[in-house]
């Protein structure tokens, strides 16, 4: 479960941004289009085998629309951020929310899977347009006690759109709506989208927009061509034998990300602030965010596609069958505060040997008759998840002054984003490669069961890693 780093309750609003009390009314509208833009990342994965018979797709298609959402989103965070400092706060939410809508629509719409993937990537763009200025609203237009209610409403509604995602998304499959089949999880969002337009500006709190600001299109180009240029052949080279283009693209993707670093440290409005990777917590902050989302989006695709392919469930069973994990998510985030405030970093790297444990105990769950094996490790697994994910946050974003806050925020959702979509691609080449091209049930669950040895490698790796995030003071 990909979440965007949500800035300290009591930070202030930007200069600019008077604070002032904010209907009710408008809040609700902000969380609709952060709950159907974080929905729509996860509420794809119990579709893929439909959209797979339907459109003839590949795997390859199948990982870019998964990938290709979190990688356009991602990499266009910090830019949305900056337009929407720009040109105002809500106008920006009201284009991203209308262009996410009119992207959901052609999704639904799709006839090819190149057309879908397409559509996906411009629902990424949207969503990065609309996500950031949600934040900012927030910020900007709540006080005191009524900030901080606003803030755990987000950090709520993301949560519930992720983790029940795939419960809605087999839902509206098994519904079938006017025989749309797996087109209604993007065509609901059209009168949902629609009604949302229309009372956005009735509603949210205009910004003016920010003097000085400017945007950072060499920035914005060289990282996004970087990334792409590493997805890329992660998604493609396996199915292709790895020909040698595949090389290159992953040499260029170096050169280019390496440009784009030495252009943040020369550009005078910087996308990523040099300055704050200076600073010890939030660099392994970063690194730890990076590590662990390479296991959530891959994490939730695989297992989405065992459940189906390798037991043969309906896509509202699959969705039933995650609320197992819902229920060890939401019970060990409300209690994550609590344990941090106990035991502080180690708070990150107890979620993640508990996940690892979880997904070690749905290997064993594989080995016996029935999916109410799985059960168990599901619970788990989400309790590791709930314990890792609601302080995140807060752990990395604390020693961050005022000044970079908002920037910090940005880089932390940014490599959260893009984990999500380079896991996907990695775990493919290990699910995939052990599935075969004519695969049996008993093929999925092998390649989900190699494929959870990733998974679980990545989560090692964020327990290690948060070994590096300094110690707090003694009192």
């Amino acid at each position: 479960m990909s979440t965007t780093a949500t800035p300290r309750a009591g930070s202030r609003p930007q200069s600019g941004a008077p604070a002032h009390a904010a209907p009710t009314g408008g809040l609700l509208v902000l969380l609709i289009g952060i709950f159907i833009t974080t929905l729509d990342f996860f509420i794809v994965n119990v579709a893929i085998p439909d959209i797979q018979t339907d459109l003839h797709a590949g795997t390859a298609a199948t990982q870019w629309v998964v990938a290709g959402f979190g990688l356009a989103l991602g990499s266009g965070l910090i830019t949305g951020g900056r337009l929407g400092d720009l040109v105002g706060r809500r106008r920006m939410y009201a284009a991203g929310l209308t262009a996410f809508t009119a992207a959901s629509l052609a999704c639904g719409l799709a006839p090819t899977p190149g057309a879908l993937i397409a559509s996906r990537v411009a629902q990424g763009v949207a969503a990065a347009m609309l996500m950031p200025q949600v934040l900012g609203i927030i910020n900007g237009a709540f006080e005191g006690a009524a900030r901080v209610r606003a803030f755990t409403a987000y950090g709520l509604t993301m949560g519930f759109g992720g983790v029940f995602g795939q419960l809605i998304g087999g839902a509206l499959i098994q519904a079938d709506l006017l025989g749309s089949g797996w087109r209604s999880i993007f065509l609901i969002n059209v009168p949902i989208g629609a009604a949302t337009i229309a009372l956005v500006r009735r509603t949210v709190p205009a910004t003016p927009a920010a003097r000085g600001t400017r945007l950072d299109l060499p920035g914005t180009a060289l990282v996004t061509l970087g990334l792409v240029a590493l997805v890329l052949p992660l998604i493609e080279g396996r199915r292709l034998g790895w020909p040698e283009w595949t090389w290159f693209s992953f040499a260029g993707s170096a050169v280019l990300l390496t440009a784009f670093a030495l252009w943040q440290r020369r550009s005078a409005a910087p996308l990523i602030t040099p300055a704050l990777f200076r600073e010890r917590a939030f660099t392994a902050g970063v690194a730890i965010a990076l590590a662990y989302q390479l296991a959530m989006a891959s994490f939730f695709l695989y297992l989405a596609l065992y459940l189906q392919q390798g037991h043969g469930l309906s896509a509202l069973q699959s969705g039933l069958l995650f609320t197992a994990l819902g229920a060890g998510y939401f019970a060990a985030s409300t209690r994550a505060a609590a344990v941090a405030a106990r035991i502080g970093r180690q708070v990150l790297a107890l979620g993640a040997a508990v996940q690892a444990a979880g997904c070690l105990l749905l290997i064993d769950g594989i080995a016996q008759d029935g999916v109410a094996w799985l059960i168990p490790g599901l619970a788990l697994a989400g309790a590791g998840m709930g314990l890792v994910l609601a302080p995140m946050s807060a752990i990395v974003l604390a020693g961050v002054g005022e000044r970079h806050a908002a920037s910090a925020a940005g880089i932390l959702s940014t490599f959260q984003q893009v984990g999500g979509a380079i896991g996907v691609a990695v775990v493919g080449i290990v699910f995939y490669d052990v599935l075969g091209a004519h695969p049996l049930p008993a093929d999925v669950a092998d390649a989900f069961k190699a494929g959870l040895l990733p998974i679980i490698g990545f989560s090692t790796a964020t327990a290690a890693l948060a070994q590096l995030l300094p110690k707090p003071p003694r009192p």
